[in-house]
């Protein structure tokens, strides 16, 4: 594949390396594409929740998408690394800046036309939006079964050489509990950004993609390596476009009509 076009920031979460759910492959062909000036991984990279609990499934993909951030840092671009539940053990390190990339509970990024955009990875919302009991934990284990089940049917397409399709995304979108959980999500990192006098959210966290315009507010899920396997792309002008694994454009919000002078691109919140 040819590389992509060279975009200001990037940014991907749930990737959930050592998992055995991890796209990693995909990931690892994505990244060797990508040119950016900043990367923000925005929680759930490396599954520490899962590699204590199960045997962790890490091969050569897996290093493969290591080795290609270590790349795009030696070509200059900037990694903020903001922790989610399932590497909540790197949140200890906040506030610090290593080597080769800074580590923040969150941040807020200036785009090129100036919108300041909250970047989360969501899981502070889980107070509003789960109800907890049985139902909960049994829905956990099925989607679990439903990830299995993912795993082994696009290992069956790429063998007839099919491309990648998510069955647990097209049961989920049947699925009205599921819908009702993502609009109390989306919902409620809007009104987070509303109260913070934010002009939008970049979060992860629940495995669904959008980019979206609400009540003048923009929210974007960059979604997941597990299940949507895309990505978050804003461009010189401000543009945001969420991409696939094989950098199409699925979803687009155009820049602000007079841009304005964006200074950092970044700060903490």
């Amino acid at each position: 594949m040819s590389p992509l076009s060279p975009c200001r920031s990037l940014f991907l979460s749930d990737v959930h390396l050592g998992s055995r759910h991890c796209h990693a492959a995909e990931l690892s062909d994505f990244l060797e594409r990508v040119q950016c000036e900043r990367l923000y991984l925005v929680g759930d990279i490396v599954d520490l929740w899962w590699m204590s609990k199960r045997r962790a499934a890490w091969g050569p993909a897996h290093n493969r998408v290591v080795e290609a951030l270590h790349a795009l840092s030696r070509e200059g671009t900037e990694l903020i690394y903001v922790p989610g539940n399932h590497d909540r053990a790197v949140r200890r390190l906040c506030g610090l800046v290593l080597p080769t990339m800074q580590v923040r509970r969150r941040a807020i990024h200036v785009t090129a036309d100036g919108r300041r955009l909250l970047v989360v990875h969501g899981d502070d919302y889980d107070s509003i939006t789960h109800f907890g009991g049985l139902q909960e934990r049994f829905g956990d284990w099925l989607y679990y079964r439903i990830l299995t089940g993912n795993r082994l049917l696009n290992a069956s397409r790429r063998r007839f050489g099919l491309r990648y399709w998510s069955l647990s995304e097209f049961l989920k979108r049947r699925s009205a509990a599921a819908e009702r959980y993502i609009a109390r999500f989306v919902q409620a990192g809007l009104d987070d950004v509303r109260q913070r006098g934010l002009d939008g959210i970049v979060c992860g966290h629940i495995h669904r993609a959008a980019l979206l315009r609400r009540d003048g507010l923009v929210y974007a899920n960059d979604g997941d390596w597990v299940e949507s396997l895309t990505a978050l792309a804003e461009d010189h002008d401000g543009t945001l476009r969420l991409l696939s694994h094989r950098g199409e454009t699925l979803a687009e919000i155009a820049p602000r009509l007079r841009l304005v002078q964006p200074g950092p691109l970044a700060r903490a919140a």
